[in-house]
C-alpha cells in the first residue's frame, strides 16, 4: 500500500502532459482498486477535475483555504 501511495504522489510530480498523466492515473486506479476502494471511487467520480491538473498544473488550494477560514470564523 505504501508503494501505491508513493506512486500516486510521483504521478502528479512527474507527469509532463495531460495524456501521460491521465494514462498514468488510469493505470494507478486499476492497481489501487483492491486496496483503496473508497479513494478510487472518489477519484473516478472527480476524474475530469483531477486530470485537469495535468493540463494546467494548478489546484484550487487557495480557494479551499479561504473557505476553511470562513468556516472557522462562523
Amino acid at each position: 500500500m505504501h508503494s501505491l501511495k508513493e506512486e500516486f504522489h510521483h504521478l502528479f510530480d512527474e507527469s509532463e502532459n495531460l495524456g501521460s498523466g491521465m494514462l498514468g492515473l488510469i493505470d494507478w486506479l486499476k492497481k489501487a482498486a483492491p486496496y483503496y476502494q473508497k479513494s478510487v471511487k472518489t477519484i473516478k467520480r472527480w476524474f475530469g477535475e483531477i486530470v485537469g491538473y495535468f493540463e494546467r498544473k494548478t489546484t484550487n488550494d487557495v480557494v479551499e483555504g479561504i473557505n476553511n477560514k470562513l468556516k472557522l470564523i462562523k
